[in-house]
């Protein structure tokens, strides 16, 4: 069951909800938020909503060796944060995600390939994810998420990884309402304009990978379907599929 929405919004509105969604941050936290800046369309609204809102946020850059340069991500990230002059660091995870890569030869098991592939670009989200809540102690904030509605109920987020936050203001938002508000807070075109890619690997993009586009799937939030049988079909067994990843954790109660 996919969650219903209560609002939708458009570019009349934009104005409103900004607002409403800035105001809502201010009162999750009074200590500050850090975020982890990929330089997709999802970060760089959350970022900006921080900043209407007036909340103390820093951004941290996590690429992994080159990927971010190789993708132009770490180009778009710095195209945000100079013109509206954040704070920010950057961390290389490399390191860190080489070190938690198991052996294949050490592994008693028959993933298959696409399977052992996915395990292991899971690791950086979730290397990501555990620099951010250090770094979010060490300087008494809150960790903030970024994980919007479309990929929220399909499942399209790694558990622990970037689905982890402490409060998260575009978990009820579509993908298009994410654009929408990015073009109110002006997002630069360039972070607008491009195909919205997890970085997972050279060339990946979600629509590509997911094998629907994302309005198909705000369509499908939406109006109950994306216009297409054969679509509606292929999200239905995502959410299925990923019905763990949104459920609470499970516990025995006696």
């Amino acid at each position: 069951m996919i969650e219903l929405k209560s609002f939708i919004i458009n570019e009349e509105n934009a104005v409103k909800y900004a607002g409403a969604i800035a105001a809502w941050i201010k009162e999750k936290t009074k200590t500050g938020v850090v975020l982890g800046m990929s330089g997709g369309i999802d970060c760089c609204v959350a970022a900006r909503l921080c900043q209407l809102a007036g909340v103390d946020i820093h951004l941290v850059m996590l690429p992994c060796g080159d990927d971010m340069k190789n993708t132009r991500s770490c180009d778009h990230a710095m195209k945000l944060i100079e013109k509206f002059n954040f704070s920010y660091h950057i961390f290389d995870i490399k390191p860190a995600v080489e070190a938690l890569s198991l052996p294949i030869d050490l592994l008693d098991c028959d993933s298959g390939e696409l399977n052992m592939e996915l395990s292991l670009v899971n690791i950086r989200p979730r290397v990501r994810m555990a620099y951010l809540y250090r770094f979010a102690q060490l300087n008494n904030r809150l960790v903030i998420g970024t994980d919007n509605l479309s990929e929220r109920t399909i499942g399209y987020f790694t558990k622990w990884g970037d689905g982890a936050c402490d409060f998260n203001p575009l978990a009820m938002l579509t993908k298009q309402e994410v654009y929408t508000l990015a073009r109110y807070l002006e997002v630069p075109d360039c972070i607008i304009n491009k195909k919205p890619s997890a970085g997972l690997w050279d060339g990946q993009t979600d629509e590509s990978e997911l094998g629907m586009t994302y309005a198909q799937i705000d369509a499908y939030i939406i109006n109950g379907t994306s216009g297409n049988p054969e679509t509606d079909r292929k999200i239905e067994e995502r959410i299925a599929k990923s019905a763990h990843k949104r459920a609470p954790i499970p516990f025995f109660e006696g």
